[in-house]
């Protein structure tokens, strides 16, 4: 049975991701197999000299052994046997200034994300600049790990649009600056999520962002920014969000309010009402 595509069909499937396999014609496929099986059957007829059959069947696990070694896992870090180097709160309180603490989150290999990632999320400056709101959002997606900050492309001009009506902007201080951030400040390998043990050792990062900037509340948007941010509400972090909504938490002291991801609103435009009343609730948090 013949294949026959004209060059329009063939560019099509291309796009699609569809590879087109042509067999080769069957007299090539009859000889390619035949040489070698007729290769192989002297040796075996060899007549009393046991000593060349015993090493040519010596020498086939030892060309087996090779692919035995090529890694099965799927991240590169998989197969590692040297122990990741931990980041501690301690370890980030000696640093200094904002190009080290981004320094540090660049060279992190304490767990399994960074075997996936192009960049750190992590964007502070140079010197400490205090900002009311803190906007913690969920584990970076491609975007911002291309571009290394979080909230980009589509995702972050809507949240600047939503900041903005409030009176707040991602590069200003005190009442009209909001500091943003991710729970994780790398993308999880794709195909799966950061574990919690995984998000507890970020966690440090996040804690000295919060001494860098000083919120006085913490606007958490997405499913694994308001887990972490419920740690000390373990009994409402496993409620769906809608039963999480409309309520003022608390994290190391400071207000938390949780809301949709900027991502998941531009996929469900009907949530934007229930957003907007969670950023009235948080602005009524400040200036109460």
């Amino acid at each position: 049975m013949s294949l026959d595509l004209d060059d329009r069909q063939r560019a099509m499937l291309q796009e699609m991701g569809v590879r087109v396999w042509l067999p080769s014609e069957e007299p090539v496929l009859a000889t390619a197999p035949t040489p070698q099986a007729r290769v192989a059957t002297p040796p075996t007829a060899a007549p009393p000299t046991t000593p060349k059959p015993a090493a040519r069947v010596a020498a086939v696990p030892a060309q087996a052994t090779p692919t035995a070694r090529v890694p099965v896992g799927a991240y590169p870090d998989a197969g590692s046997t040297t122990p990741p180097v931990a980041a501690t709160a301690l370890d980030l309180q000696g640093l200094e200034g904002g190009s080290a603490l981004r320094q540090s989150a660049t060279a992190c290999r304490a767990c399994g994300l960074c075997s996936g990632r192009k960049h750190t999320t992590l964007k502070l400056p140079e010197q400490p600049v205090q900002a009311d709101w803190l906007v913690l959002g969920d584990p970076p997606d491609a975007d911002e790990d291309r571009l290394g900050q979080p909230f980009v492309e589509q995702t972050g001009v809507l949240l600047d649009n939503m900041l903005k009506a409030v009176g707040a902007s991602r590069n200003g201080q005190g009442r009209q600056g909001a500091h943003l951030s991710n729970v994780v400040k790398c993308r999880p390998p794709v195909g799966r999520l950061p574990q919690a043990a995984e998000m507890a050792q970020c966690a440090p990062f996040l804690l000295r962002e919060m001494d860098w900037v000083q919120p006085k509340l913490i606007l958490a948007m997405g499913r694994f920014a308001i887990q972490l941010a419920l740690q000390e509400h373990p009994q409402d972090a496993a409620l769906p969000l809608d039963k999480q909504r409309g309520r003022v938490y608390r994290y190391r002291g400071i207000p938390v309010v949780v809301s949709y991801h900027p991502t998941a609103l531009l996929r469900t435009s009907a949530n934007k009402a229930k957003a907007w009343a969670d950023l009235c609730l948080a602005l009524d948090v400040l200036e109460s």
